[in-house]
């Protein structure tokens, strides 16, 4: 059985990957800033699918900490899931830099962080693991109503490339998630399409199979490959006119 790290523990969908790989009988190890919010989420795991399974204190922004983190790990992880993120405010990020370096930070920055740490580590200890990237629909092309994210999203894309073309040689899997919609606290109120709307269920079960399978970019439903592939495909003249 594996060692599983998720970062970003207390989200929705991290939430759901904890369930999903614990009930596969794999450890589990959650991180999170406010780690004692974690606490009910690993009774219940040690109890429903009698695992073992650890709450970990984790901040995305402070850099300086990860390296300290990840080397005090109480086990070794052979998965590392990176599931944090900040959708932000793009209109105050365009006049508060604050709230534009806070999200160019967590979904990028923070991200780049502690993978490479994790990165090097499975790389030293010759470790065959896996590392997986939730990363985003909004980073393939720039929008007016979240390019901040976006672009930080694009940013985490390629390196999430990189990194497996890089590790690819070692043995070691990068799995890049493209989730579009998905139905959390995060999202909640927003006009969403129901069709185009998954479950924090759905793609904690697709991510798993995904990462089972050795895939390189997860969708996960079907039809925002080909949403995707349309919108970046629209010419930059008609685009930018378009309301998006």
């Amino acid at each position: 059985m594996a060692n599983v790290l998720i970062l970003g523990a207390l989200s929705d969908v991290a939430k759901a990957l904890a369930h999903e790989y614990a009930s596969k009988k794999h450890t589990v190890m959650l991180a999170a800033r406010q780690s004692e919010r974690l606490s009910p989420l690993v009774s219940d795991l040690k109890i429903r699918y009698s695992i073992e399974a650890y709450a970990l204190e984790f901040d995305a922004e402070r850099f300086e900490t990860h390296k300290q983190f990840y080397h005090q790990l109480p086990l070794f992880p052979d998965v590392v899931i990176c599931v944090f993120g900040y959708l932000g405010n793009t209109e105050k990020g365009l006049q508060d830099w604050t709230e534009a370096k806070k999200i160019l930070e967590v979904n990028y920055v923070g991200a780049v962080s502690i993978l490479n740490v994790a990165a090097s580590s499975m790389l030293q200890h010759k470790n065959k693991g896996t590392i997986i990237g939730i990363s985003s629909v909004a980073g393939e092309r720039g929008r007016q109503s979240n390019f901040l994210y976006g672009s930080a999203k694009a940013g985490f894309t390629a390196y999430l490339s990189g990194l497996r073309n890089k590790l690819y040689h070692h043995g070691i899997h990068v799995l890049t998630v493209k989730p579009g919609f998905i139905k959390t606290a995060m999202t909640e109120g927003m006009p969403l399409n129901p069709k185009l709307t998954a479950t924090p269920q759905q793609v904690a079960k697709a991510i798993y199979h995904a990462a089972e399978k050795k895939k390189n970019v997860l969708y996960v439903l079907w039809m925002w490959k080909f949403i995707m592939c349309i919108i970046r495909n629209i010419p930059e003249g008609v685009f930018k006119k378009m309301k998006l």
